[in-house]
């Protein structure tokens, strides 16, 4: 009984010998298959050596039973035919001649391997590098979440402005300070940066001192666009003892002396890169360094010459960029490149810290039980109109610093609860428990034997 071929296994045989035969056409058009009739010593002796060869012509041999004679010369359902016009001429009676397809599987075979090769070679464009915060610049996280609407920044701007006082952007950005890091409202980038940096995860007292224990021990530049900041190739080239020696008194020294050598050598390796593609005239470097203007040009070189480290090419990226190439530095995250974008580039961006998180959380601006700072940011960078970031994000600062109902610790038994606070009827404020406020004092915990060495130490 003759081998049973359903309709779709039969339809699957046909359409993929009719895809390879296809592939295969164009070299059979410009190359004529040379069968052994014609050249009967070379090609038999390359066949026989052609174990693969070999192994296909059998599998290709196999026909069906006398019963069903068209199945080895036709495909089924009146597809066509099985063999490639070229062969046509080379078929007996019995079906195709074993030397031809035996020629017709190892073209194939060569054709394949030729498409696999070529294949490999072609360049596949990879997608682009997340960046390591998966920021996603104009997409809310929280697509789904409306709020805040820009009515409701705008009262929210104007309640807060009533208290604290209106906040304008200054026009011009002032000379730095030799006293206060700021949140990086200074000229220079790579000056705003580093202030930004020291001011992180510590009160305003506590980074003025790390930077004032660095013009102390490294001295200030006295001209060019750093001027009046520390000399920070002065700090690049100090050991890292030295550098945490310096801002010591500002707290986390350990973490932040490390990401301060490691940004400076980078930046340092960058603007020597810079330097050298504009000495070289390349044309395949950055775009902003390519269409500078041949005095900017010249002004690099002598800036990378002189080891002044700078981070100013930053102005002329767009917002997007700008953040991508700040999240890549050690210790730098969101809020910080957000600051240095808000006050030192002057970009519209509404940097994210604790206190903005939280009222944001009690204003119900961002999902309370799912949104972090990052995702905050995120989505509040959409939501919140551009004119209004650079006053919001001041005034929630203020607010949630000094609002005996809106600061981190807070509760009804608090100093000042009674004074009320001016958005009293907009948030819904949420402790540690949901539905509870935060106490007023952190709980005692239990003292244990840890504590008694630590306080002894």
């Amino acid at each position: 009984m003759g081998r049973r071929i359903t309709r779709s296994a039969a339809a699957r045989e046909a359409a993929s010998l009719v895809a390879a035969i296809k592939a295969s056409e164009h070299e059979f058009a410009t190359k004529p298959p040379k069968l052994e009739d014609e050249l009967p010593d070379q090609q038999s002796s390359s066949l026989g050596n052609n174990s693969k060869a070999r192994s296909v012509s059998k599998r290709r041999t196999t026909r069906l039973p006398a019963s069903e004679p068209q199945a080895a010369d036709e495909l089924p359902h009146n597809l066509g035919s099985s063999v490639h016009p070229k062969y046509k001429a080379n078929t007996t009676s019995s079906g195709v001649k074993e030397e031809v397809v035996d020629t017709f599987a190892s073209e194939l075979e060569n054709t394949i391997g030729k498409s696999i090769t070529a294949l490999r070679t072609v360049p596949i464009n990879k997608s682009k590098k997340a960046n390591p915060y998966r920021l996603t610049p104009g997409i809310t996280p929280f697509p789904d979440w409306p709020h805040p609407t820009p009515d409701a920044c705008e009262e929210v701007n104007r309640l807060l402005s009533s208290v604290h006082g209106e906040i304008i952007p200054p026009a011009t950005i002032p000379e730095p300070s030799l006293t206060v890091t700021g949140c990086g409202e200074v000229p220079s980038v790579l000056d705003a940066l580093i202030r930004t940096l020291l001011s992180g995860a510590t009160s305003g007292n506590n980074s003025a001192l790390a930077f004032n224990g660095l013009v102390q021990k490294f001295g200030i530049l006295h001209e060019g666009i750093g001027k009046g900041s520390v000399n920070w190739d002065a700090v690049r080239q100090a050991p890292v003892k030295d550098v945490f020696e310096a801002i010591k008194r500002g707290g986390l020294a350990d973490i932040k002396s490390k990401n301060l050598k490691a940004i400076l050598d980078m930046v340092h390796k960058e603007n020597q890169e810079r330097r050298e593609i504009l000495v070289k005239g390349e044309d395949d470097g950055p775009p902003d360094l390519i269409q500078k203007s041949e005095g900017s040009k010249q002004y690099e070189i002598a800036c990378a010459d002189q080891h002044f480290l700078s981070l100013n090419h930053l102005h002329t990226l767009n917002t997007e960029q700008v953040m991508e190439e700040l999240v890549k530095y050690p210790g730098i995250g969101p809020k910080t490149a957000a600051c240095v974008l808000l006050f030192c580039l002057q970009r519209p961006c509404f940097a994210v810290d604790t206190h903005i998180f939280r009222i944001c959380k009690w204003l119900g601006w961002v999902p309370p039980d799912k949104a972090t700072e990052i995702t905050a940011f995120g989505h509040l960078e959409v939501r919140i109109p551009n004119h209004l970031k650079y006053s919001l994000h001041q005034l929630f600062i203020r607010h949630g610093k000094t609002c005996p109902r809106c600061r981190a610790i807070t509760g009804q038994s608090s100093a000042g609860w009674d004074e009320g606070c001016v958005i009293d009827h907009l948030v819904t404020r949420t402790g540690k428990r949901k539905g509870e406020f935060a106490t007023s004092q952190p709980a005692k915990r239990k003292n244990t034997g840890r504590q008694t060495r630590n306080k002894k130490v």
